[in-house]
């Protein structure tokens, strides 16, 4: 048992490091505040050394997986991959509006996919940035585009454990491999993301312009050669650039297989995906003769630090006794029913993604799942219905994952402004339908598939 002081400042550090997180004082860098409460819970006694060694062993190797895989996003950045996916978005939207808000949905779950939803968001921000700052639309006729293509990319990160760093941290504890987590969650997770894209257009669909107008602009490839998209005379220069950029997608995809194929065979994910990157930035240092070392000042380590100490002040709320209580309160109704244990963790869990930041909620769940003694497919349900609220239900809020804040970051510093006002607005409506929704997916799959 811990002091009664240590309770009640581990206690007191997390509602005021989560009150500084929701008022931000002077735009304050979200990663400050966890930052200073994380220290506080360690003086406090509530964490350990050993407590911090356990928390790194646990986050380490997936912080690495999705270092490396912002690393990737870089390059491609590098290559001129940006520019040359914003022109092909508007060769093939061909006038219309809704055509291009599709696109961008697809777009977006394609980078997750073959990323994940961290370095998704870092390369379809920037791309929808350039098409809608070139297309001259107004601030309202962009929110539809930027917010639908934050929410499904993040989303995006449900049907594959590798696409989300909450995900692999997951798996760790757990002991589930990629294999077992992607046949088990694929059908019900685009079933999801498919029902929150149509929920998307419905609230967005009188804001969406009917048609987009090219205005006199190019957008620059690779060394500065411009690509006009009414102009047939570029039509060569992207068909140069088509090449390369099917080559890179190809190598990422690659690297995405190896992924998984580490997993079975036993190999660390985090060194598979450190090799590419790896390989990525010779690749681009004797292709463009750009130095490596830029990768160090573009990756945004603040993020990293915020899921770190939000983890250590989680960590104090469990060892003084939350996993406990919440265990108590919700064993017999976990251990009732497939339906019940996936809709009330997947609920429980999307509640505390908004308060808490979803890595250190998932943590939370997930430790507690562990200690519950269920049987071996409950467990997975139970998991599984946990990856749906971290990974869906904690977009109500915008703290609620690193990619929205990492969206966010990206749309400040292009002087892009959407309040936290309008992005509830929409979210408050679409994500619990969502959450619902998949939930109910997941235990039907489940009951068709896994249950004799």
């Amino acid at each position: 048992m811990y002091h009664q002081s240590t309770v009640i400042i581990t206690i007191f550090s997390f509602i005021l490091t989560m009150i500084m997180i929701f008022i931000r004082p002077k735009n304050m860098n979200d990663a400050i505040p966890a930052s200073i409460g994380a220290i506080i819970v360690f003086i406090s006694g509530s964490v350990s050394t050993a407590d911090l060694l356990d928390i790194s062993s646990k986050v380490t190797g997936a912080a690495i997986t999705i270092i490396a895989t912002i690393v990737m996003a870089i390059v491609l950045e590098s290559f001129g991959f940006f520019s040359w996916t914003a022109a092909l978005m508007l060769k093939v939207s061909r006038g219309s509006g809704i055509r291009l808000f599709w696109y961008t949905l697809l777009l977006c779950f394609l980078m997750t996919l073959f990323f994940n939803n961290d370095g998704s968001i870092l390369i379809t921000t920037p791309i929808l940035i350039l098409i809608l700052n070139n297309l001259k639309l107004k601030s309202r006729q962009k929110i539809p585009f930027l917010l639908s293509g934050a929410l499904i990319a993040t989303a995006s990160s449900a049907p594959i454990g590798v696409s989300n760093i909450v995900n692999l941290i997951a798996l760790k504890i757990i002991g589930m491999d990629l294999y077992l987590q992607t046949e088990m969650m694929f059908v019900p997770g685009v079933l999801g993301l498919l029902f929150l894209a149509y929920l998307l257009f419905l609230v967005f669909k009188k804001d969406i312009p009917k048609e987009i107008r090219f205005h006199s602009y190019s957008i620059p490839l690779q060394k500065n050669r411009p690509f006009h998209p009414l102009q047939k005379s570029s039509e060569s220069l992207f068909n140069q650039q088509k090449k390369l950029m099917i080559n890179m997608l190809l190598f990422v995809f690659f690297v995405r297989v190896s992924l998984f194929a580490a997993s079975y065979i036993g190999i660390s994910v985090s060194l598979v995906a450190v090799c590419g990157s790896l390989v990525l930035l010779i690749w681009r240092w004797i292709y463009l003769k750009v130095n490596p070392k830029d990768v160090v000042f573009k990756i945004p380590w603040h993020i990293l630090i915020f899921a770190f100490s939000m983890y250590v002040i989680i960590y104090g709320l469990h060892n003084i006794g939350l996993t406990a209580l919440l265990l108590e309160q919700l064993k017999s109704i976990v251990n009732d029913s497939l339906l019940h244990a996936s809709l009330t963790m997947g609920i429980i869990t999307a509640f505390l993604s908004n308060i808490f930041n979803n890595h250190p909620a998932l943590m939370i769940s997930t430790l507690a799942l562990t200690e519950m003694g269920l049987d071996p497919l409950m467990i997975k349900t139970v998991y599984l219905a946990n990856i749906i609220g971290s990974d869906i239900g904690s977009l109500i809020l915008p703290i609620g994952t690193l990619a929205t804040l990492i969206w966010m970051h990206i749309l400040k510093k292009n002087k892009i402004r959407i309040t936290w006002l309008e992005y509830i607005k929409v979210t408050i409506v679409v994500i619990p339908l969502t959450l619902i929704f998949t939930l109910f997916s997941l235990y039907l799959w489940l009951l068709l598939v896994f249950v004799q």
